[in-house]
């Protein structure tokens, strides 16, 4: 049995400590070794035993170190890759993988040249829903799609004095919530031949954008992609349409809830979502109705099958070329939305 790699985890905020720290330390085959951050007196006390650093030089020129989590604000993850990547460590990125998709490209041929594992945490491919959503495309329930739509809606009135929602390059909820929907959607469907955006900064003082409606192109299917920070009550998750019918989820993978709360992945009720999406179809002129039940999300197979791709030469989960794929639709959408028209997606 291969000994465990060992893990510098740059950044400590909100994806450092609620998602990574965690998963990390579930994997068996991955130890959290150092943590680079200045919040010393937390990660004491939720990591004793854990070395930290003040300095991210510290964990590049520790021969200890195997694997460079970078969990950091957007506009660090170029840098902080390239040169984690020069001193021969493994990384992960947390989306989105960089700000432009010259930064994506260039750190893919870094990693190839110096034969190291890069991949980006898009770790929604694991939610409980999306797995459901894509057993029933496999099985062919829903018959040929026509329209896909995917939303994240949430209800944040007050803009938070936090780099996410400054106006600076890499921020707002495209870049928070966009990566998400359209590397899910790249895995169900592969690129579109266009794409339309439309963006908003609806709150009072708001500098980043907290609203989108995003449109893509593929032929006969139209994929319908959307975020709100002004958005209580109900609208669906997913909503899947077919000619042989539809399938309706409404609420979130309940994954990143739990960790919030201090839930340790793998115990309990880890990755279970009782709130089941409905398919419904025709028959005769009546409309016929009935539960589909969830799969179990795990976000802890990125990591098992990350240390796999390190340790074994398995598949990486999250090729550079799947997460270059989800930038250049970024930056397409960007351009988009500024030109108010619709723009071909060539192929890259």
């Amino acid at each position: 049995m291969s000994s465990p790699l060992n893990v510098a985890l740059i950044g400590y905020g909100y994806a450092g400590r609620t998602l990574h720290a965690p998963l990390l330390s579930a994997t068996p085959a991955l130890r959290l070794h150092t943590i680079v951050s200045s919040n010393t007196e937390q990660i004491r006390q939720e990591h004793p035993g854990v070395r930290i650093a003040s300095d991210v030089t510290q964990a590049l020129v520790d021969p200890a170190i195997d694997l460079i989590v970078i969990a950091s604000p957007n506009d660090s993850h170029f840098l902080l890759a390239d040169t984690a990547l020069a001193a021969g460590k493994h990384v992960v990125v947390d989306k989105p993988f960089t700000i432009t998709l010259a930064q994506a490209q260039q750190l893919q041929i870094k990693a190839t040249h110096h034969q190291r594992v890069l991949s980006v945490f898009h770790n929604r491919r694991w939610d409980a829903d999306f797995l459901t959503l894509c057993h029933l495309l496999r099985d062919g329930t829903l018959g040929d799609i026509v329209l896909f739509e995917s939303r994240f809606e949430h209800y944040h009135p007050q803009v938070q004095p936090r780099w996410r929602e400054s106006g600076s390059a890499g921020n707002g909820l495209w870049y928070e919530l966009g990566p998400h929907l359209l590397d899910q959607t790249l895995q169900l469907f592969g690129r579109p031949r266009a794409i339309h955006a439309d963006f908003a900064a609806q709150r009072c003082g708001a500098a980043a954008t907290d609203y989108f409606h995003v449109q893509l192109h593929y032929g006969r299917l139209r994929v319908r992609l959307s975020a709100s920070s002004l958005i209580s009550g109900g609208s669906p998750r997913f909503a899947l349409h077919g000619t042989l019918g539809s399938y309706v989820k409404y609420g979130r993978d309940t994954q990143e809830a739990a960790l919030k709360q201090g839930g340790t992945p793998g115990e309990g009720d880890w990755g279970i979502d009782t709130l089941h999406g409905l398919r419904y179809w025709q028959e005769e002129g009546e409309e016929h109705g009935l539960v589909v039940p969830t799969q179990n999300g795990d976000y802890r197979c990125y990591y098992n099958a990350l240390a796999s791709a390190i340790q074994h030469g398995s598949r990486n989960p999250v090729t550079p070329a799947e997460a270059i794929a989800v930038m250049q639709l970024i930056e397409l959408g960007q351009e988009s939305a500024y030109q108010g028209r619709e723009l071909p997606v060539n192929p890259i």
